[in-house]
């Protein structure tokens, strides 16, 4: 890990991105099915900090960051951004907005644009800055996350991993409270997926941003958060809330380290516990 994030607690500098979920329900299609995804789920999301959503597939998860970015309705209850309302029982769809960005598992890059291009993309859509100031901080923005020389590539020219990092560059680009991340590292290889989790981090200890993660894997989860947050099977809600007293600035070494199998052996019961009651659903749905 570089030097200059020696000492550094970015989730006690960060002033902005608190994030409150209180009491939400989400229930599709009320009139017939009933199907409820979300059930009367609370958690605090302190600025600044990495929150790790570990759950079975289909539990609700990303129903729940669908809701904060407001792309979903939620049925009763609110969530707040820095103690403001952004959806409720009476206003049941957050309005979208560039405070919060997600970056989603398939990636999102125009192909017939340069990576540059597509990191400076949303400033210049929004008439936030010129083409030239674009241009000079997204530059800068991608050599700080080790992607100088390949800017001028196009997204099909590089490597996945370096995609995803263009990506969550490009997100960073809009200064935005909330990087809301939905398995962005899922497809790819375990060798390529550790140089991005490094990689994740520097850009984070760089951004003091707040972080909505959703993953499957509780090494990553353990090893990336300050939080993590394991979810019921479905209807979601928080079974367990770990808080990760590894720490930071943390390198791969940390996975070595007899804290943090202690904390994989101390969530490893109730992430099975879930994996199991999501597997006997499926089974008697199937």
């Amino acid at each position: 890990m570089a030097t200059m994030t020696q000492n550094l607690s970015p989730a006690a500098k960060a002033t902005r991105g608190a994030i409150k979920i209180d009491d939400v329900v989400k229930i599709y299609d009320p009139a017939g099915a009933a199907v409820m995804a979300v059930d009367h789920c609370s958690l605090d999301i302190a600025a600044g900090e990495i929150c790790m959503i570990v759950g079975p597939s289909g539990c609700g998860k990303t129903t729940l960051l669908n809701a904060i970015a407001g792309f979903h309705e939620i049925t009763s209850g609110r969530i707040l951004l820095d103690g403001e309302v952004l959806c409720s029982t009476e206003k049941p769809k957050a309005e979208p907005g560039s405070d919060r960005i997600v970056v989603f598992q398939n990636g999102a890059l125009l192909p017939w644009k340069t990576n540059l291009e597509n990191v400076a993309f949303g400033p210049l859509m929004q008439g936030k800055r010129s083409r030239a100031e674009a241009h000079e901080k997204a530059l800068s923005m991608m050599a700080d996350a080790g992607l100088s020389g390949v800017e001028h590539n196009y997204p099909g020219e590089i490597s996945s991993g370096m995609r995803r990092r263009v990506e969550i560059v490009r997100a960073l680009m809009n200064d935005p409270k909330v990087l809301l991340l939905d398995e962005p590292y899922r497809a790819l290889d375990s060798l390529t997926k550790s140089v991005m989790h490094e990689a994740l981090l520097e850009i984070y200890y760089r951004n003091k941003v707040t972080i909505f993660f959703i993953t499957h894997d509780l090494e990553e989860a353990i090893f990336l958060g300050h939080k993590v947050v394991i979810m019921t099977t479905r209807p979601c809600k928080p079974k367990k809330v770990l808080e990760v007293d590894i720490p930071h600035p943390r390198d791969y070494s940390v996975l070595t380290s007899k804290r943090f199998r202690e904390l994989i052996e101390e969530t490893n019961d109730a992430v099975h516990e879930e994996a199991l009651k999501a597997f006997a659903a499926g089974e008697k749905e199937g």
